[in-house]
């Protein structure tokens, strides 16, 4: 028997075990179906990037958090002053940040310092401090709507100590830093800066009504930020 399929004829057959079986013409298939799978799969290429980087939903919380690290390039460090006429009071300051090129991050806050910097002169003496970030500087709080200070303008904070990295470290951050910010490649060098990374010790998480959520940092370093492509082909 014949049928019909796509406007091109096939021969089908029953077999013994009463199931049809189809098949269909030589060259039939690389001259026809070939073109419309390389066009599938060249539209989900350009969706997948797209999609890729969308806010993890609010219920992954350790992804939420990895997801803001990654899409920001500045942090409010907050010290606590050694500094007269405000010394052993909160002093917030804001610094360039990177944990490695946007959908490729590590997690790991990195900054480029010098001991001329008033809140590095701080960290020298106490190394404790806070990092926030906000997707308030990205363009997700601006399209959504969404004014800095609400739940849904998702944002974090890191608790933690601030050190100095070396050796290996100190080239993965070098990488991290001058990708996204180019401009530190040519910062005076006479102001000895030293790369940096916060060690974190809690992640704290706005991004939805009811509270701000914690996670650990293992939690935090386990959790990945963006859907891989595979997940992307096979997710609901």
């Amino acid at each position: 028997m014949t049928s019909s399929s796509c406007g091109h004829m096939t021969t089908s057959q029953i077999n013994k075990s009463g199931h049809v079986e189809l098949s269909v013409p030589r060259g039939k298939m690389s001259t026809n179906m070939a073109p419309t799978a390389v066009l599938i799969l060249f539209v989900v290429l350009l969706a997948f990037p797209c999609n890729s980087h969308k806010i993890p939903p609010h219920e992954d919380v350790a992804r939420v958090a990895r997801f803001v690290a990654n899409q920001c390039d500045w942090a409010s460090m907050a010290t606590i002053s050694t500094h007269d006429p405000i010394k052993g009071q909160p002093f917030s300051n804001a610094f360039s940040v990177s944990d490695g090129p946007v959908g490729y991050g590590s997690g790991v806050p990195y900054m480029y310092l010098t001991l001329m910097e008033i809140s590095v002169q701080d960290l020298q003496v106490n190394p404790q401090a806070s990092l926030s970030m906000s997707l308030a500087q990205t363009d997700f709080c601006k399209n959504e709507s969404y004014d800095p200070q609400s739940p849904l303008c998702a944002h974090i904070i890191f608790s933690g100590t601030v050190v100095e990295v070396n050796g290996t470290e100190a080239v993965t951050a070098k990488k991290a830093l001058f990708g996204r910010h180019p401009e530190m490649a040519d910062w005076p060098s006479d102001h000895n800066w030293f790369f940096a990374k916060m060690n974190i010790t809690q992640v704290w998480v706005l991004d939805y009504f009811g509270g701000i959520k914690t996670v650990t940092p293992e939690d935090y370093f386990k959790a990945t930020p963006y859907k891989s492509f595979h997940s992307f082909l096979f997710s609901g």
